[in-house]
C-alpha cells in the first residue's frame, strides 16, 4: 500500500489552549498525517496566528469553518483536505462533525464526542449513512501497557475476571479558578458549553472507558454520586460510582477534580480468580501483574521481555528504558486511524491492529455514560440505573 500523508484540516486547537499542539504534535508523529489548513479560533486573529504557527499558509487559514468547508471544495481533489481533526469546547462539536460527515470527510473528534446523546445518536447515524470513520480520542486506551492488560485479560490470564477499580484524580479545579479568567476551566465548568457532566463529562469518560476497553466488556448499570465540592459551582467536579458490568464482573469508579496536589493521576486494577493487574498513568511503560501462587511481575514495555502481545508491540516506538507517554498514546489513536483510511481507500482490509482505536460507537456509548451517572448521581435516593439507551 502507498504510503501516502492523509491531508487533515483542522477545527479548534489555537495556540490559546492546550491540547490543539498536542493533537499536532500526534498527528504529525508517524508521517502519515500532514496539516493544511484549518479554522483554529473563533477569534481570526488567534486563528491566524495558530495557523502560521503550525506552518499552515496563510490562503488556508480561514476565520470559521463553514468557510474552510466551502474553500476546501473548490481545491482540486489532490490538494484538498481528506478529514478533520475537532478540538473545540464541547458545545461545538457536533455541527463540524456532522457538516464533515455529510460532505464525504472522515472525522477525529475530542471527547466526549458531542454535546448530548441526541447529537451523538445523529453522528453515528451519519458515520454509517456516508460510510466514513470516526475516531474518538480516549487517549488513555493509547499507552502499549494498556492494551497489553487487554490482551492479557483476553486470554484468561487472569481467569473469570470478578472486579475492576479505576480511579483519576485531578487537582487542578480544587477552587473556582474559573472566575479569573482561565479559558479551559471557563467552559468545563459552564454547563451551557460542556453538556450535563462537568468531571464526570470531562475525565469521568475517560475512566469509563478505559475499563470498558480493558475488559472488553459493557457497564449494564450503575450506582453514582456526583458533587458540586466548590461553592457555587453550578456543576459536578467529583464523583464516584459502583458499576455493574456484563457476565457479573463489578466495579468501582472514582473521578474528581479537586483532589487537591493530584495531577493527572489515572489508574486502573483488575482481579480475577487466578490474578491482578495494575497500571497508572505516572509510570506508563509497566504493567503490573499479582499472582495466587507465585512472586508478583514487573511487566516492562519495550524491553522485549514477558512475551508481549502483538497488539501492544504494534503501538510501541522505542526500546525499553525510554517512556512512551501522553502525546506517543495520542499519535496511537491517529496512526491506527490513518492506516485504516488509507487501506480502505485502496480497497484493502484494515488489520486488527489498524482498528484498534475507539470509534463512533465508544462516542455513543460515552453520552450514555454521562446521562447514566448524572441519572443516578442526582437523584435524592441511592439508585440504581440501568444504561440509558
Amino acid at each position: 500500500m502507498e504510503n501516502k500523508k492523509l491531508r487533515m484540516g483542522m477545527i479548534g486547537g489555537g495556540l490559546d489552549g492546550f491540547i490543539g499542539a498536542v493533537h499536532v504534535r500526534a498527528a504529525l508523529m508517524e508521517s502519515q498525517i500532514e496539516l493544511v489548513c484549518g479554522c483554529f479560533s473563533v477569534n481570526p486573529e488567534i486563528s491566524l496566528k495558530s495557523g502560521r504557527y503550525y506552518s499552515v499558509s496563510d490562503s488556508r487559514i480561514y476565520g470559521t469553518y463553514h468557510e474552510m468547508f466551502e474553500k476546501e471544495a473548490l481545491l482540486p481533489e489532490n490538494e484538498r483536505m481528506e478529514f478533520v481533526t475537532i478540538v473545540t469546547p464541547n458545545h461545538l462539536h457536533y455541527e463540524p462533525a456532522a457538516m464533515a460527515l455529510d460532505s464525504g470527510y472522515n472525522v477525529v473528534i475530542d471527547k466526549p464526542m458531542t454535546f448530548s446523546l441526541k447529537e451523538a445518536k445523529s453522528l453515528k447515524e451519519k458515520v454509517e449513512k456516508n460510510g466514513r470513520i470516526l475516531a474518538l480520542t480516549h487517549v488513555y486506551t493509547g499507552y502499549p501497557a494498556v492494551k497489553e492488560a487487554k490482551e492479557r485479560i483476553k486470554r484468561g490470564d487472569l481467569g473469570k475476571i470478578r472486579r475492576i477499580f479505576v480511579e483519576y484524580s485531578q487537582g487542578w479545579l480544587a477552587q473556582r479558578i474559573e472566575l479569573l479568567g482561565n479559558n479551559n476551566a471557563g467552559w468545563r465548568t459552564n454547563p451551557k458549553l460542556s453538556g450535563k457532566g462537568g468531571c464526570v463529562g470531562d475525565i469521568g469518560t475517560h475512566a469509563w472507558h478505559l475499563c470498558e476497553y480493558v475488559l472488553g466488556q459493557k457497564v449494564i448499570e450503575l450506582c453514582a454520586e456526583l458533587k458540586a465540592f466548590v461553592p457555587d459551582r453550578p456543576i459536578d467536579d467529583d464523583a464516584a460510582a459502583f458499576l455493574h458490568f456484563e457476565n457479573g464482573i463489578t466495579g468501582v469508579l472514582q473521578t474528581t477534580q479537586i483532589a487537591t496536589g493530584e495531577e493527572n493521576n489515572i489508574r486502573i486494577r483488575v482481579y480475577g480468580e487466578k490474578g491482578g493487574l495494575e497500571w497508572q498513568q505516572m509510570e506508563p511503560n509497566t504493567l503490573y501483574a499479582k499472582w495466587l501462587d507465585r512472586p508478583s511481575e514487573e511487566i516492562r514495555i519495550g524491553n522485549g521481555f514477558g512475551n508481549l502481545s502483538n497488539l501492544a508491540k504494534w503501538n510501541i516506538r522505542v526500546p525499553g528504558g525510554h517512556p512512551e507517554g501522553f502525546i506517543e498514546a495520542f499519535a496511537n489513536i491517529y496512526r491506527n486511524f490513518a492506516l485504516t483510511v488509507n487501506a480502505r481507500s485502496h480497497n484493502e482490509t484494515p488489520t486488527q491492529e489498524m482498528l484498534d482505536f475507539p470509534n463512533v460507537n465508544d462516542g455513543v456509548r460515552g453520552l450514555q455514560f454521562i446521562e447514566t451517572m448524572v441519572a443516578s448521581g442526582y437523584s435524592d435516593d441511592t439508585k440504581w440505573v440501568k444504561w440509558i439507551e
